[in-house]
């Protein structure tokens, strides 16, 4: 068997249903919502074909599967997708999130369906193939084609001020994506220059020469796009609003897949191609990170709506990944990428409970529900589950990345040859604290929805709404035990998640930021001949 084809149909296979469920769909809902799970879970299965081919064989420092067809051979650019330890889980996590989030809009989604799951499936092809791309301009593509039907999706079925939520993440967004796609244009064109050939295989690109101040200039650009799709402070305005008014799915995958991409962009592009301009520029990329560590801390623990709050917890906790890219050591790139798996998890799940508990009351005001834990006392123990998870108990998930996170800030000794780049000791207390915020406002979350005296509004539903019974039913079972699993494993195992990720660490560090910075420094003449890898 050719397992180098499971990766154009783990694309083709959601674009196609999407096409079909446009054209050819059902208009009944429970039809077409199956339809989209069953589509969007024989994805999944393929994400898991091709792990069971990648891991009894060990997976090694460089891709381990590709794919390339030839699709503008005068401009340099190919139909190229690739697998390797970085890009692995985070299209493992794209694949198993994506069904969990359909089976989760069963009962909150009536409104036009056949053009909600199409969009749904859309968005996983997207992101799937932001992970997949080893050609920068499909990567491009794809990264900003994400931005479409979550636009839509937050647009159409969002809440009350959806309009102004879905038009300021397009803004944003849109925005800082036309810088970075000058800033790529330009690394293509100066390796032209070099080498009188037109390319934009990523991993070729990785070799091109540049000189410190395009190095800076190139950051910025880069800077724009990723930095806002994370999102750094002070970019991060988009996104609460974005969360409370997207409906439940649409939160599950902005936070659980979305926001990865800027990270992954940091990881795979910004750290390989340009590692000195990242290494003078990481004390400034940490204060904002610490700043947004702590701030939106400050912040989730006022907000008055449970939605909102972890919306603003997730800008929070992201934060610690930016840190552990920009400690530039083994620990810290590894603890990030496991940060943003655990996140998009924990979070992901954290939004599915919260919208259980707003299919049932239409409010996610503290002042109008609480003491919930007397009447929905599984769903309750879910909620404390997910935000044991998110806090950072020993245990499980959280606990683990935020760990090694802070571990290798702490010892950070910055890049060899890139003055000040160095976080240390002082980087580390002081998110240490935001973990400890953390707990506070997760903790008094819980505390006002689950424990007290019980408080319910009145609700009146609509004639076409599902009638839910008051705790977990058996589709409600199906979204939450899968996750809180993989909390609990990645908590007690990680080392599942190390060992497969190792060796390309290892590469990106030592072969591509290491050697990178070895070659600008050495370099005094244009490099002319590039030898590209496996």
């Amino acid at each position: 068997m050719n397992y180098s084809a499971l990766l154009p149909f783990m694309l083709l296979v959601p674009v196609a249903g999407a096409i079909g469920i446009s054209f050819f769909g059902s208009n009944e809902r429970c039809k077409t919502a199956k339809t989209a799970l069953g589509v969007s879970t024989l994805a999944f299965v393929i994400s898991l074909l091709m792990l069971f081919h990648i891991m009894p064989n060990g997976i090694s420092a460089t891709a381990e599967l590709e794919y390339k067809l030839n699709f503008l051979p005068m401009i340099g650019s190919s139909f190229h997708l690739g697998v390797d330890g970085i890009s692995l889980w985070l299209i493992l996590l794209t694949n198993f999130l994506t069904p969990i989030a359909i089976l989760g809009s069963f009962s909150g989604i009536s409104n036009k369906p056949k053009t909600y799951y199409s969009l749904m499936l859309l968005l996983q092809a997207g992101m799937t193939g932001v992970f997949l791309s080893m050609d920068l301009l499909f990567f491009y593509m794809f990264f900003e084609f994400t931005l479409v039907p979550m636009f839509l999706l937050v647009g159409i079925w969002g809440g009350p001020n959806r309009s102004k939520a879905a038009y300021k993440l397009f803004i944003y967004t849109m925005a800082g994506g036309v810088l970075t796609f000058g800033g790529l244009l330009f690394v293509v064109w100066k390796y032209y220059t070099q080498t009188d050939i037109i390319t934009f295989d990523i991993i070729s690109l990785y070799a091109t020469s540049l000189t410190p101040e395009e190095q800076f200039w190139i950051f910025v650009a880069l800077f724009a796009g990723f930095a806002v799709k994370v999102p750094v402070f002070p970019f991060h305005t988009w996104l609460p609003l974005a969360h409370t008014e997207a409906p439940t799915a649409g939160s599950v995958i902005l936070a659980g897949v979305l926001l990865k991409l800027g990270t992954y962009g940091f990881m795979k592009l910004m750290l390989p191609m340009i590692p000195q301009a990242c290494a003078e520029m990481a004390h400034f990329v940490a204060i904002l990170a610490l700043i947004g560590i702590i701030y939106t801390a400050l912040a989730a623990w006022v907000q008055t709506d449970v939605k909102k709050l972890v919306a603003y917890s997730s800008v929070s906790h992201l934060g610690f990944c930016m840190l552990g890219l920009f400690a530039f050591n083994h620990e810290g790139l590894s603890g990030s990428l496991l940060y943003m798996v655990n996140h998009g998890l924990s979070t992901g799940a954290l939004f599915l409970v919260i919208g259980m508990f707003y299919e049932r009351y239409h409010t996610r005001e503290f002042s109008k529900i609480g003491g919930l834990s007397k009447k929905m006392p599984i769903m309750a123990f879910f909620m404390l589950y997910f935000s044991f998870s998110s806090i950072g108990l020993p245990g499980l998930n959280g606990f683990v990345s935020e760990f090694v996170i802070l571990y290798s800030t702490f010892t950070s000794t910055g890049l060899a040859g890139v003055e000040g780049s160095a976080l240390g000791p002082t980087f580390a207390i002081i998110a240490a604290t935001g973990v400890i915020l953390s707990a506070i406002y997760m903790l008094w979350m819980c505390q006002r929805v689950l424990f007290g005296p019980l408080k319910e509004p009145e609700v009146h539903h609509n004639e076409d709404e599902e009638q839910l019974p008051t705790d977990l039913n058996k589709r409600e079972w199906g979204l939450l035990v899968p996750l809180a699993a993989l909390v609990l494993i990645l908590g007690v195992y990680p080392k599942i998640y190390f060992k497969s990720t190792d060796p390309a660490i290892d590469h990106l560090l030592q072969n591509k930021i290491v050697a990178k910075i070895e070659q600008d420094n050495n370099s005094q003449t244009p490099v002319v001949a590039i030898h590209t890898e496996k």
